[in-house]
């Protein structure tokens, strides 16, 4: 069992700077973070609802695709999404890190998830892209900036950005 200060759950520590002794930090969701952790919130309220996002990337980061990007991208990709401030607020973009989809050959994946129960564009549901360990910076940021105004991904990007899904009849 790990103590209070020991993060028992390895992704809350990605990349991120954990809070230190001492130290005091509000999370997003404006509660105040456990020592140890990076977003973990010191009050716990199982009522609460969480935070509303527009657009969650599901971005893989099992074994082969994370040594194909190098980086913690998952963290370096929030760090963009702060500076373009659509980390909050009714576009807000997550991003949240998977264990393998089995497509390893397109390395490393990313599915596209919008929330069609609030303002999310149905249309950007459940797209795959491709080999996002290539993307440049800017390449992010133009899809961050595509998706917060609702332009449909199909038809501004180019083919070789999607993984092709087989559908059953």
């Amino acid at each position: 069992m790990a103590n209070d200060l020991t993060n028992a759950h390895n992704s809350s520590q990605y990349g991120s700077n954990p809070v230190k002794k001492g130290e005091v930090r509000i999370n997003e969701m404006g509660s105040e973070v456990v020592e140890g952790y990076t977003c973990k919130p010191k009050d716990f309220d199982p009522n609460r609802p969480i935070m509303h996002y527009k657009t969650l990337l599901l971005l893989c980061d099992d074994e082969r695709c994370a040594k194909a990007g190098k980086i913690d991208k998952a963290t370096h990709l929030r760090e963009m999404l702060k500076e373009m401030g659509l980390n909050k607020g009714k576009n807000r973009i997550k991003i949240s890190r998977t264990g393998c989809y089995g497509a390893c050959r397109f390395r490393q994946v990313c599915q596209i998830t919008e929330n069609t129960q609030a303002n999310g564009n149905a249309k950007n549901n459940a797209l795959w892209l491709k080999h996002t360990h290539t993307f440049s910076d800017e390449q992010w940021r133009e899809l961050f900036t595509m998706l917060s105004q609702d332009k449909v991904l199909l038809d501004e990007l180019s083919s070789e950005f999607f993984i092709p899904m087989k559908v059953y009849e």
